[in-house]
């Protein structure tokens, strides 16, 4: 009953959300990060355009055949998605499954049409078919269009180098929690390769619960570009022991950290996750991350204007106040994880999962993050 009754209330708060002049988007956001995310699909088909600034009432015309016939990567994407069987509902008739496959073909194409200083890379179907199977054809189209210009961009250059260096910050964020684990996997030379398609298709890959998948596309959609990189580095540490009691080699590690579970804690990692972007922010991170890559343009630099393009997106006051109250209603607090050989960061108190999302949410609006080996931090005036 309590359940049903919690459920209600954040129905009820979505949708005031959704019908606010303009929309409530900080809202909207908590929502999508809280525990549960954003309920259902029919949810998602509302809130998912408005974290995305997309304009559902001018959507992609459907495909023609030249799109087909005119495309580079017609071959390539056609393997991918005949090879996808297993990301679509157990029990799906064939010809429903077939016409899915279809769209996917041409929603994939239509974005690379679109968008030539794009590039196709494996694993981005797997994105696709989360939201074909979530919102439909069309306005898939449109969303996953603003996902490739946006959070996925850097995923879709000629090379791999800003993919490369996204990945760099992997080792950053483990060792200011867990120096212990990251000294073993630096020890083994494990690398960070074994998070490669989780990152690439934000778990849509490897996780088999399409439930999981779409909890956690509520969140990274709600959040900045980085976020699938710290859950990738909660994973990890959540994972301590296993990690510690393997042999210390890199065939040994890899195995081991490339199974995910699929038990995995995900409303407990998705909130420490934003706690550690909130606590060691991508800024604060660059140098050590920036050692290893190189990036001149990617998404988390872009992001800053992804985010003031919609000038109804400002969730800093809410979110502040929001701050405010908590703090103030609450006594109870628990201690951050800090990295215990360093005292240059402040103590944070976990003040719960809404407002990590606050004050994530705030560090983004509120900094430029140009995160590449400039180790440049502007801020926002």
């Amino acid at each position: 009953a309590d359940f049903d009754a919690k459920t209600k209330r954040k129905v009820a708060k979505i949708y005031q959300a959704l019908n606010s002049d303009p929309v409530d988007v900080a809202t909207l956001r908590r929502m999508a990060i809280s525990e549960g995310g954003l309920l259902t699909d029919e949810i998602r088909c509302k809130v998912w355009p408005k974290l995305l600034n997309v304009n559902t009432d001018d959507l992609p015309p459907p495909p023609g055949k030249e799109l087909r016939e005119d495309s580079k990567d017609y071959q390539q994407v056609l393997l991918d998605v005949r090879r996808s069987l297993r990301r679509f509902p157990p029990g799906m008739p064939d010809d429903q499954r077939e016409g899915l496959q279809e769209e996917l073909i041409d929603i994939i194409l239509h974005v690379l049409e679109r968008n030539p200083q794009l590039h196709y890379y494996q694993g981005y179907h797997d994105i696709v078919i989360t939201f074909l199977l979530v919102v439909g054809d069309r306005l898939a189209t449109a969303l996953v269009e603003k996902l490739s210009t946006h959070h996925l961009r850097d995923f879709m250059d000629p090379t791999m180098d800003n993919t490369k260096h996204i990945l760099n910050y992997l080792m950053p964020i483990i060792d200011q929690v867990n120096p212990e684990v990251h000294d073993f996997m630096k020890s083994a030379e494990v690398g960070t390769i074994f998070a490669l398609s989780w990152l690439i298709t934000w778990f849509g890959h490897v996780l088999s619960d399409f439930r999981h998948v779409v909890r956690l596309y509520d969140f990274f959609l709600a959040c900045h570009p980085l976020m699938p990189i710290y859950f990738a580095a909660v994973i990890v540490l959540h994972r301590e022991q296993e990690v510690l009691d393997c042999e210390c080699d890199m065939a040994s590690v890899h195995h081991l950290l490339s199974q995910i579970p699929q038990d995995l804690p995900y409303e407990s990692l998705i909130s420490k996750a934003g706690d550690l972007f909130v606590q060691f922010p991508p800024s604060e991170l660059a140098k050590e991350a920036a050692q290893a890559a190189q990036a001149e343009r990617t998404a988390a630099s872009t992001f800053k204007d992804f985010e003031l393009a919609s000038v109804q997106q400002r969730p800093d006051t809410v979110l502040r106040q929001r701050f405010r109250e908590r703090l103030r209603g609450e006594e109870r607090t628990k201690s951050t994880l800090t990295k215990p050989r360093t005292n240059r960061f402040v103590k944070l108190a976990v003040m719960g999962l809404t407002v990590a999302l606050g004050a994530a949410a705030l560090a983004v609006v509120k900094s430029a993050l140009e995160w590449a080996p400039k180790f440049e931090l502007q801020i926002f005036p």
